[in-house]
């Protein structure tokens, strides 16, 4: 049975896969989780093409879209950093026939979910609880995501509407905070100058501690990839271990910097795809320490929750927040 062309497509698009799922803006549950499939970017010549090809093997039919883009939205111009695609938004919208399409960055889209998220779709991280907010509520998040780099950004919730922030929080400048650190930042410095945070919270950058901690030790692990520096801790590799928790011991620190730095007093919600994969680590790690380690702010910061976001596919929850964000906002210029 296809869908009415009332409903929306919404996509999550990276530099390796492609998310798309209708959503269904009158329903209480919006996203249609059953809708959810994925194809790998390569297979595709457009983005156009990839989102008809969905609609077709779903039967289904839209009539307009948010589409999420891990990289840059410039008006009406989108480019993925990590694939050659060029996004056009009024040329996909007419090949797609959509009365109208919304072109967001990914990490507006990440900042855009926790308006939807509910209990099941987090897990608490730290002794401080979280509670979805009451409708119109004022609050002030951060979110943050270690992938294949490190995004950050936020959200400011006001009279009922989601102000979504996007930053380059991952480019903000690594501060070390023990001598084991010092010495890090000195390895990596030699190699790549200034060193920002994402080149320690990532992929590529676990690897980076990993290598600078075996200069330490003396050793020379090769060239690793970043499932190989995590199946080494898990097999118990001293070195490999430490690497992932010194990751997480920053990561943990700069969650608490982003939540000063915005005041995001309500909490800070951890995404991307490291971290499914570190829960449990992460959750009996010095991340919390180093968070709530905030010299005059500590207590503050011991009362703030960290989250880990668990939903599947954040992305899409927030491309479907986005939209109902804007359905509210044009009801109420009507009003």
């Amino acid at each position: 049975m296809s869908a009415p062309v009332s409903q929306l497509l919404v996509a999550d698009i990276g530099g390796t896969n492609a998310r798309f799922a209708l959503a269904d803006l009158t329903a209480s549950v919006p996203l249609d989780a059953s809708s959810i499939d994925e194809y790998p970017v390569t297979r595709f010549a457009s983005l156009a093409d990839a989102a008809a090809h969905y609609l077709h093997e779903h039967n289904a039919k839209a009539g307009s879209g948010v589409f999420a883009v891990a990289g840059r939205v410039d008006d009406d111009e989108a480019r993925i950093t990590n694939h050659p695609w060029v996004i056009s938004r009024s040329r996909t919208a007419a090949q797609l026939g959509f009365r109208q399409l919304h072109l967001i960055n990914d990490f507006v889209a990440q900042a855009m979910s926790i308006a939807l998220l509910g209990h099941d779709d987090v897990v608490q991280v730290g002794g401080a609880a979280w509670q979805p907010a009451p409708a119109g509520a004022p609050r002030n998040y951060c979110v943050l995501g270690p992938g294949t780099g490190l995004g950050v950004g936020g959200l400011v919730v006001r009279d009922g509407r989601n102000y979504p922030l996007a930053t380059e929080g991952g480019h903000a400048s690594f501060a070390p905070a023990s001598p084991e650190q010092i010495r890090i930042l000195e390895i990596l410095s030699a190699q790549f100058g200034r060193v920002s945070n994402e080149r320690l919270v990532c992929g590529p950058g676990l690897v980076n501690i990993h290598r600078a901690l075996s200069e330490m030790a003396g050793e020379d692990p090769g060239q690793l990839q970043p499932p190989e520096v995590s199946t080494r801790a898990a097999d118990g590799d001293p070195v490999a271990v430490r690497a992932v928790e010194v990751f997480l011991e920053v990561f943990g620190a700069i969650a608490g910097d982003a939540v000063l730095v915005q005041g995001a007093w309500d909490g800070v919600f951890l995404t991307g795809g490291l971290v499914p994969k570190l829960l449990q680590q992460l959750q009996h790690s010095g991340f919390r320490q180093r968070f709530e380690s905030k010299g005059r702010f500590s207590a503050t910061m011991s009362q703030i929750p960290s989250m880990a976001i668990i939903h599947p596919c954040p992305g899409l929850l927030g491309a479907t927040a986005y939209a109902l964000d804007m359905q509210r906002a044009a009801q109420g210029a009507t009003a």
